[in-house]
C-alpha cells in the first residue's frame, strides 16, 4: 500500500487549486485594468502602434508580434489606453496560473501554489509588465510557458511535449529574439542533466526545433535583407551596460525585481532543484537559469532578461516553504512576501497623481514610469511652433517624441530617422519650414534653425523630454532624400 501510494504521488501531481488559481489572476488581472488609463503611453508603445501600421516582418529593433497585437488594440479601440495595455495585464494574469501550474508539477499542493501566485502575482516587475505593452511583458508570459512545458515534458517523461516547446519557441521568437538564449540555456542545462539526457536525442525534440525554426524563418529573412540590425542594437546595449557597474546594478536588479523576499523563496528553490533527489527531471530548469545568469552577466544583458525563468525557482521554493511549514505559517509567509513587493508597486503602476510620483522616491526606482508623463505637454508645444511658423512637417530625434505626435494628432506629417522609422521616411521633397524636435542643438543637415521653446511636462519631472529643445528650421541642406542617411540612426 505504501510503495503504491508513493508511485501515485511521484506520476501523478496533486491536484490544481482552480477557485484559488482563478481567484489569483482575476484579481491581478483587475489590478491592472483599473490603472490602466491614468498616465499616458510609454514611449515604446507609442512606437509600437505607429510599426503597427508599417506592418512587417521585422524592424531594425524587435520582430513584429507586438507590433501586430498594438495594431491589433488600436483597431478594436482606437485612442484607448486600456485596450492598449489589456493583452499585458491578460499575459502577466497567464504568468500567475502557469506559475501555479508549475509548483503543482513540482509536487506542490494548495498551500504551495498559492504562495507561488502571490509571490510571483505582486512582485513589481510583474505588475509593471503587465501595465503597459512592450515586447518584454509579450517575451516574459513566453519564457514562462515555454519553462511550464519544458517541466511537464522532463517530469512526466513526455518527449511529445517537445512539439508544444517548439511551437511557443516559435512564436516567441517573432515577439523577441531573446529567447534563443533560454532555449540554448535549456539544451545547455539537460546535457548536464542525466536522468533527462536522453530527450537530446529524441525525435520530438528535434521535431520542436523544427516547429521554431519554420515559425522564425520570416524574421530571419527580414534581418538578414536588412543587414541585421538588431545585432548592432546588440552591440549598443553591451557598450551601455558592460560597464562594471551596471554589471554590479544587475546583480542588485536581479535580487529585488520582483521583491528581496521573495528573492530568498527563489534562491531556496534553486538550490532545492539541485540537491533534492526527487526533483532531479527538473534540474535542467535551475541550470538554465544559472546558464541564463552567467551569459547575461558577462555580455552586458539587463536583469530583466531573465524575470520569466525565475517563477520555476518560485515555485520550487514555495513547495519546499510548504512541505516544512503550519498553515499559519504559510499564510504569514505570503502576507510578507505580498507587502514586500506591493510596498514598490507606485513605482510600476500609476498609482499616485503624475506631480506625486515625480516628486516621490519611486521615480529614482523606475524611471520608465516617468516616461508615460508629459505627452500631451510636449505635442502642445510643437504644435503651437507648427501654427506659427506655418511649418510642413516635423522631424524628432527619437521614436517616442515622433510616436507621441501621431497618437495626440498634429496637422502636419511626422516623421524620424530613430530606429523602425527611418524607413517611413524621407519626406518628399526639400521645402520647409520644419519643426525640430528634440535636438539639443542644430543638426548639420538642417539649416536656419532656431530655438522657439523648451517642452515643460508641467509636473517638473525630469524624464527624457522635459528642458527639450523645439527649433524651426528653414529647410534641410539639400533635398531630403539626400540628407535622410545623417537623418537615421539606430540605438536602443
Amino acid at each position: 500500500m505504501v510503495a503504491t501510494d508513493v508511485g501515485r504521488r511521484r506520476d501523478a501531481p496533486p491536484p490544481v487549486a482552480w477557485p484559488w488559481v482563478l481567484c489569483a489572476a482575476s484579481l491581478l488581472l483587475a489590478v491592472l485594468v483599473a490603472f490602466s488609463a491614468r498616465y499616458g503611453p510609454h514611449r515604446d508603445e507609442l512606437y509600437f502602434l505607429a510599426a503597427g501600421r508599417h506592418l512587417a516582418w521585422g524592424y531594425p529593433d524587435q520582430p513584429v508580434l507586438t507590433p501586430l497585437i498594438a495594431h491589433l488594440a488600436d483597431v478594436v479601440a482606437p485612442g484607448s489606453l486600456v485596450a492598449l495595455h489589456l493583452p499585458s495585464a491578460v499575459a502577466m494574469a497567464v504568468v500567475v496560473v502557469l506559475s501555479a501550474l508549475m509548483a503543482r508539477e513540482l509536487g506542490g499542493r494548495t498551500g504551495a501554489q498559492v504562495l507561488t501566485m502571490v509571490a510571483t502575482g505582486t512582485g513589481v516587475v510583474t505588475v509593471f509588465a503587465g501595465h503597459l505593452l512592450s515586447t518584454t511583458s509579450i517575451d516574459t508570459l513566453f519564457w514562462v510557458a515555454i519553462s511550464y512545458a519544458v517541466l511537464w515534458t522532463l517530469q512526466r517523461d513526455r518527449p511529445r511535449g517537445w512539439l508544444v516547446v517548439g511551437a511557443l519557441a516559435g512564436l516567441a521568437l517573432e515577439d523577441k529574439n531573446l529567447v534563443a538564449f533560454l532555449l540554448g540555456a535549456i539544451v545547455v542545462g539537460i546535457a548536464l542533466t542525466p536522468s533527462v539526457r536522453h530527450h537530446l536525442r529524441s525525435p520530438w525534440a528535434w521535431g520542436g526545433v523544427a516547429v521554431a525554426l519554420a515559425l522564425w524563418v520570416p524574421n530571419l529573412v527580414w534581418q538578414a535583407l536588412n543587414g541585421w540590425p538588431q545585432l548592432t542594437l546588440a552591440a549598443d546595449i553591451h557598450d551601455e551596460y558592460g560597464a562594471l557597474g551596471e554589471r554590479l546594478t544587475f546583480v542588485a536588479l536581479l535580487l529585488v525585481q520582483f521583491s528581496p523576499a521573495t528573492a530568498a523563496v527563489w534562491v531556496y528553490g534553486l538550490v532545492r532543484l539541485f540537491r533534492r533527489p526527487s526533483l532531479v527531471r527538473a534540474r535542467a530548469l535551475a541550470w538554465a537559469f544559472v546558464v541564463l545568469v552567467a551569459v547575461f552577466l558577462l555580455t552586458g544583458g539587463k536583469a530583466y532578461y531573465v524575470v520569466g525563468a525565475v517563477p520555476v525557482l518560485i515555485a520550487a521554493g514555495a513547495c519546499g516553504l510548504a512541505e516544512r511549514a503550519s498553515r499559519r505559517w504559510l499564510v504569514a509567509a505570503g502576507a510578507v512576501l505580498a507587502l514586500s513587493g506591493m510596498v514598490v508597486w507606485p513605482s510600476a503602476l500609476p498609482i499616485l497623481s503624475e506631480r506625486a510620483f515625480g516628486q516621490s522616491l519611486y521615480v529614482d526606482i523606475n524611471q520608465d514610469q516617468a516616461e508615460m508623463i508629459g505627452w500631451p505637454a510636449l505635442v502642445a508645444t510643437v504644435r503651437s511652433a507648427v501654427s506659427s511658423s506655418g511649418a510642413t512637417l516635423a522631424v524628432t530625434r527619437n521614436y517616442g517624441e515622433a510616436g507621441a505626435l501621431e497618437w495626440y494628432g498634429l496637422d502636419v506629417p511626422v516623421y524620424s530617422g530613430h530606429n523602425g522609422y527611418a524607413a517611413w521616411g524621407p519626406p518628399p521633397g526639400s521645402g520647409g519650414p520644419f519643426v525640430l524636435v528634440g535636438y539639443d542643438s542644430a543638426p548639420s543637415w538642417a539649416v536656419g534653425c532656431r530655438v522657439v521653446a523648451r517642452v515643460d511636462n508641467g509636473v517638473d519631472l525630469d524624464n527624457e523630454e522635459q528642458g527639450g529643445a523645439v527649433q524651426v528650421c528653414d529647410a534641410p541642406a539639400g533635398t531630403w532624400q539626400s540628407v535622410w542617411s545623417e537623418v537615421t540612426h539606430l540605438s536602443a
